[in-house]
């Protein structure tokens, strides 16, 4: 069995969601821990609530190699899933799991990332500029903020109506349905 950790710093919709697909669907991997760098976000209580193991961690202790590697290694982790964590992944964490840390974006990458850009300061964003579409895209982490190849994208349209929470709403059922999903597939090719 595979196990995947979650690295989250806010609600934790998609950290829930991620968990509940697992547990519900696929025999072969297991969220077997949420990582934390806030210990008021919501994503503890919904970890908890559904019996994930949470351990809240300082951005000090994320980038302390003995800290950090000695929690991935209690926990036996085979995965890494960013899923609204808004701290930069540590250059040997990225060694370590070469290929395997995800993270999903709520933009058409290269549109709309980098530094600052995440949430509802990236749906404003489409929306002043009048974009036509927006969507999600799941890629490899590596040392550059939204930068690693790029996994899978997907569009919604963005009407002339819409506002930064319409367009959140959109970005927030994409995630919903494809980011279990593309973890799975990563789990399965992974050795």
């Amino acid at each position: 069995m595979k196990r995947i950790a979650i690295f989250a710093s806010g609600n934790g919709s998609n950290a829930e969601n991620i968990i509940t697909h697992f547990r519900k669907n696929n025999r072969d991997a297991e969220v077997a821990l949420v990582v934390c760098n806030k210990p008021e976000a919501g994503v503890i209580e919904r970890a908890g609530r559904l019996g994930t193991d949470t351990i809240v961690m300082t951005r000090a202790d994320i980038n302390d190699p003995v800290k950090m590697l000695a929690v991935m290694d209690e926990y036996k982790i085979d995965l890494i899933a960013l899923a609204g964590f808004l701290l930069m992944v540590p250059a040997f964490l990225i060694e370590r799991y070469k290929g395997k840390i995800l993270n999903i974006h709520p933009s058409l990458l290269p549109k709309y990332g980098g530094k600052g850009m995440y949430g509802k300061h990236i749906h404003e964003a489409v929306v002043a500029a009048k974009e036509k579409e927006t969507g999600i895209t799941i890629h490899l982490v590596s040392e550059e903020c939204d930068g690693g190849d790029i996994i899978f994208q997907t569009s919604v349209p963005v009407e002339p109506n819409d506002t930064a929470a319409d367009v959140e709403a959109k970005i927030h059922a994409l995630e919903k349905e494809h980011y279990p999903r593309i973890i799975g597939e990563i789990i399965s090719v992974t050795k």
